[in-house]
């Protein structure tokens, strides 16, 4: 075996049946961890290729420093213990991962060009119809009729956002509406599909700089 020191910005990438250990250097460590099942990570292989994959996924390296996709994880991994909503936890990791395989997986990782204005379109108006309701990004493919991948790809080549920056636009949008019409903030952020009202401030205030508070009472 192999012994390897490991810091901020590193990857620690274990392979299917892989046999491995770890421990605390003399100033401690924290770390954030996911255990994929590999058919999840066959699935993600096929989202990002366009075809079948039978074999087993697996990662050249084991420990590539990568600080970019490091902090992408972290964010990413955050958002699915913050439960702030389905769509932005599932698309956050499922890209996150989709990422990783493509930077640092098999040579089997190809991306493909694909393009399906119909499906996209369909996203886009059922976001736009049911932003109220926790979509998860699963869902959201499937009334698409494409994978989960291939969704995020063309709907940010068409619409240049991805479908969760879609949503949480069209969740501001009618918020702001409410918000002139005299709703409290609270009941806000439940009609427009928001996780609670900190969650709502958080994306209202990134779009318009203020809070839903001060918005109001403008």
């Amino acid at each position: 075996g192999t012994t390897e020191q490991t810091g901020p910005g590193h990857l620690y990438l274990i392979n299917p049946d892989e046999v491995h250990d770890g421990a605390p250097g003399g100033g401690g460590y924290r770390y954030r961890m996911i255990y994929p099942d590999i058919v999840l990570l066959r699935d993600i292989i096929e989202d990002v290729t366009g075809r079948a994959f039978h074999g087993t996924p697996s990662f050249p390296r084991f420990l590539p420093h990568d600080p970019q996709m490091a902090a992408a994880f972290q964010m990413a991994h955050r958002r699915l213990e913050a439960k702030t909503g389905a769509l932005e936890a599932d698309e956050g990791m499922f890209s996150v991962l989709a990422a990783l395989f493509g930077r640092h997986g098999s040579a089997i990782i190809l991306p493909v060009e694909t393009r399906e204005k119909t499906a996209v379109y369909t996203a886009r108006d059922y976001l736009s119809d049911n932003y109220e309701t926790d979509i998860g990004l699963e869902e959201l493919a499937s009334i698409a009729g494409l994978s989960r991948a291939h969704l995020i790809r063309a709907f940010r080549k068409e619409f240049h956002i991805t479908p969760h920056a879609y949503l949480t636009d069209v969740r501001i949008r009618r918020a702001r509406r409410l918000l002139r019409a005299g709703e409290m903030p609270a009941e806000v952020a439940a009609m427009c599909g928001f996780a609670d009202q900190a969650h709502f401030t958080r994306h209202f205030k990134a779009r318009t700089g203020v809070t839903p508070g001060q918005f109001r009472l403008a």
